[in-house]
């Protein structure tokens, strides 16, 4: 927490004092031999500091929304998820460069799966208990969903295609998937593309 000696650290410095110096009041240093037996407050106070900012990324995110005109569906189809995936980004970039290819593929497919079984059932379930049934609203979602299980196919078929090897081909393919699913969710959720009309052949 000491003053940088650089300019360009004093501005990080000062941009990022707003979130770290509340961490370093509440958290224990369980790097110091002398707070290593604190590491489950500094865990349970980590995850408490995340709900927090998690939230006030979701008001800001929403009220940036209502502002600019763009629905809540697309803010956290865009801007959140993007926002939310930058940790996962900052990891895997990590162990891809001490060469563990595998746990950066894997970190990205486990992050997803635990925001679907547990990210989203857990404060949905907490609102139900206190305020009663959440309802959802978005055009698209249940073709929204459907288009997430054709992704996930087109990405593993990818990866096969390559011989199960990360290389630069292979990021443009995941690019190009990308912002197609982007663009498909957007049709979607503007109804620009009907979503009865694609689930009528299979539903009758």
């Amino acid at each position: 927490m000491s003053w940088p000696d650089t300019w360009r650290k004093r501005l990080n410095y000062i941009l990022l004092g707003p979130i770290i110096i509340p961490l370093w009041l509440t958290l224990p240093d369980v790097r110091k031999e002398t707070k290593r037996r604190w590491f489950a407050i500094s865990f349970i106070g980590s995850i408490c500091w995340i709900a927090f900012f998690s939230y006030l990324m979701v008001w800001w995110a929403s009220l940036t929304g209502q502002t600019a005109g763009i629905p809540n569906e697309v803010m956290g189809l865009t801007f959140l998820a993007a926002g939310t995936s930058i940790p996962d980004l900052i990891t895997s970039v990590l162990v891809a460069r001490k060469g563990f290819g595998d746990m950066a593929v894997s970190s990205s497919i486990g992050s997803n799966i635990f925001d679907v079984a547990m990210g989203l059932p857990l404060p949905w379930f907490l609102a139900t208990m206190l305020f009663g049934p959440v309802q959802v609203n978005s055009a698209g979602m249940a073709c929204s969903i459907l288009l997430l299980f054709l992704m996930l196919i087109f990405v593993i078929a990818s990866i096969a295609c390559f011989k199960w090897r990360m290389n630069t081909k292979l990021a443009g393919v995941m690019f190009i998937l990308y912002f197609v699913f982007i663009t498909l969710s957007l049709l979607l959720e503007y109804e620009i593309i009907r979503c009865n009309a694609i689930l009528k052949p299979f539903t009758g």
